[in-house]
């Protein structure tokens, strides 16, 4: 397989409303997944809304990774032959909360990345951090996932990309005051890891916090394939060859302008990002 189709879904989302935002998450899958996407790519928090005023409001709308609409999501992406990528508080034991992915692939294979950067907004200032990086293997290469916050960081895409991912999905939930994503941070991270990034966020109002929309697929020069505005509800769809990911060096004029932003780096210059910071 070389060339794929993958989708990034915006949809607006209803605060508490788990069943009634999976139904339609899952015809959002279903349609882009008929329109022949094999990567379909759905925005943070999908399921449960994301501006909830404490912890104890938030836990009763999140979900076991064995619960039962996200095995209908896994089970529908088995049966569609897509990689599904879905949103959703994740309850964990020990009664922790994080802000969670489902990764879901065609062989019916379920994997979960746990956001690992939380800001102060919404429902991420009572949540549980997650602590691992993972790449999910899938039939046309490699892919990453990090969740909206997180890619405002350049080193936990660069660790995926060092780990081999060709696509890094990014369930988001941007508001109003973070246009400099869409506008800057996206295009950064594809250009300097040479990876493909498809971004899913949503649109609407929840409890007076405006989204603002703007999902993206970008490749792996930083150029934008695609664009949604910042207020309907769409699918955007691009076609890619992950491939292109894998090769990192940029030959401008052989020999003599030529660069690699991953091969060319220094490590041993690097030592302090993993100092504390104010070291």
């Amino acid at each position: 397989m070389s060339v794929i189709t993958v989708a990034a879904v915006q949809m607006d989302i209803r605060i508490c409303d788990v069943s009634g935002n999976f139904e339609r998450a899952l015809a959002w899958l279903e349609r882009a997944a008929s329109l022949g996407a094999a990567l379909i790519v759905l925005p943070e928090a999908a399921l449960s809304g994301y501006c909830f005023a404490s912890r104890d409001e938030a836990a009763p709308h999140a979900l076991a990774q064995d619960a039962e609409p996200l095995q209908r999501f896994a089970a529908r992406c088995a049966e569609l032959g897509v990689t599904g990528v879905l949103g959703y508080l994740e309850a964990a034991p020990g009664e922790q909360v994080y802000n969670s992915a489902c990764v879901a692939m065609p062989s019916g294979e379920v994997a979960t990345y746990r956001k690992t950067h939380l800001p102060t907004l919404g429902v991420d200032r009572f949540l549980s951090k997650g602590d691992r990086l993972p790449t999910f293997e899938a039939a046309w290469g490699s892919l990453g996932c990090l969740i909206c916050y997180d890619v405002r960081f350049p080193e936990p895409a660069r660790v995926l990309a060092l780990q081999g991912m060709d696509v890094l999905a990014v369930p988001t939930n941007w508001p109003a005051g973070a246009e400099s994503t869409p506008d800057f941070v996206l295009r950064a991270r594809a250009r300097e890891n040479r990876v493909f990034v498809v971004a899913a966020d949503r649109v609407g109002v929840e409890r007076g916090r405006q989204f603002i929309g703007r999902s993206q697929i970008v490749d792996a020069t930083g150029r934008v394939l695609a664009e949604a505005d910042g207020e309907e509800e769409t699918i955007l769809f691009a076609q890619i060859d992950p491939a292109e990911a894998r090769r990192k060096r940029i030959v401008i004029e052989p020999g003599e302008w030529e660069q690699d932003p991953v091969g060319d780096r220094r490590p041993e210059l690097y030592g302090l990002l993993g100092a504390p910071a104010n070291a």
